[in-house]
């Protein structure tokens, strides 16, 4: 006999009124700062080169085929060539392969640019929003703390991510307790990562949030490169509230020539590992040659941050129906 299906909802409806809540906070936030709503497509033509990121294929009757869109990037970078100023968008996101505690395949995603602004600018903004939105909620955050990805990794692994060779990355990782099936295809910024998300990030202050910033540059992806302390570095930031990723900014490439090349260089990788190549935007590289504006930009996962701010255990509970109830 089949036992009958859960088709309760995850969240309770306590917790589904703060979200609604917290939305309407957010459009309150921009609003009082001149920031502009905008709404762009969820379908897409192209895909997301990463390949760390899976994009969803859809498509009709006729086999023509498009995306779900992994972030409404592009289409908000268009929407800036296009003179729009400074805007933001809570959207419906979608990523294969990503079902976890801390992950759901759909999920929700506030995103936003900011023309004229630098990464520390933005990281203040960040931080605003964040305190605005925990008023009155059962948890908030601590002190914050801005600190350099280098700095971080001699602070709590103790080793240098400039410096350090593949083999004492490897030697490190297994140190921990961190190995991985089939790793052959692993390259130096894959156990950097492996190392950041379960070594560095886990001994981060429980309560604090904290900017991690000035990444290497080869995990620049559609970041700037700029000089610090005589380094080059990616101009963007992590945010994280205890261990939990909650958002990830960049200084926004200008460049069509060098997005071109990133483009060409992620599908290079994505076909050393195995995977197929994703087709570029290539309206996203005629935006660039029209003149996309300096502007520093930013996306926070709502469901992580609903579920930090609540004190949930998972995504699960902030959710009304996860990956596991539809």
């Amino acid at each position: 006999m089949l036992r009958p299906l859960n088709w309760q909802p995850g969240a309770s409806f306590e917790t589904l009124a703060t979200r609604a809540r917290m939305v309407q906070d957010i459009r309150a936030f921009f609003a009082a700062r001149g920031v502009l709503e905008v709404e762009t497509p969820t379908l897409a033509r192209t895909a997301s080169t990463d390949v760390h990121i899976e994009s969803l294929r859809v498509s009709d009757q006729r086999g023509e085929v498009g995306f779900l869109h992994t972030s409404p990037e592009f289409f908000m970078k268009r929407l800036l060539a296009a003179g729009s100023g400074p805007i933001y968008q809570v959207s419906k996101v979608f990523r294969g392969g990503e079902v976890g505690r801390w992950h759901n395949p759909e999920f929700t995603l506030l995103e936003w640019y900011r023309p004229g602004f630098g990464l520390d600018a933005l990281m203040d903004e960040v931080e605003a929003l964040v305190r605005a939105l925990a008023q009155d909620m059962p948890s908030r955050p601590g002190t914050s703390r801005r600190i350099g990805y280098r700095e971080a990794f001699i602070e709590h692994i103790g080793i240098d991510p400039w410096t350090a060779d593949l083999k004492t990355l490897i030697r490190c990782a297994r140190a921990h307790g961190l190995d991985v099936e089939n790793d052959e295809h692993f390259s130096l910024d894959d156990w950097l990562d492996l190392l950041f998300a379960g070594v560095l990030a886990p001994r981060l202050p429980a309560d604090a949030l904290t900017f991690i910033h000035g990444f290497p540059p080869s995990q620049a992806a559609l970041a700037k490169r700029m000089m610090h302390d005589g380094m080059e570095v990616a101009a963007r930031f992590e945010l994280f509230w205890g261990d939990l990723e909650l958002a990830n900014g960049f200084d926004e490439l200008q460049d069509a020539n060098e997005q071109e090349r990133r483009f060409a260089a992620d599908n290079a990788e994505r076909e050393r590992c195995g995977l197929p190549a994703m087709p570029p935007d290539e309206r996203l590289i005629e935006a660039l040659r029209a003149g996309l504006p300096a502007c520093a930009g930013v996306a926070v996962g709502l469901d992580r941050l609903l579920a930090r701010l609540l004190g949930a255990g998972g995504l699960d509970e902030v959710l009304a129906f996860g990956i596991h109830r539809i």
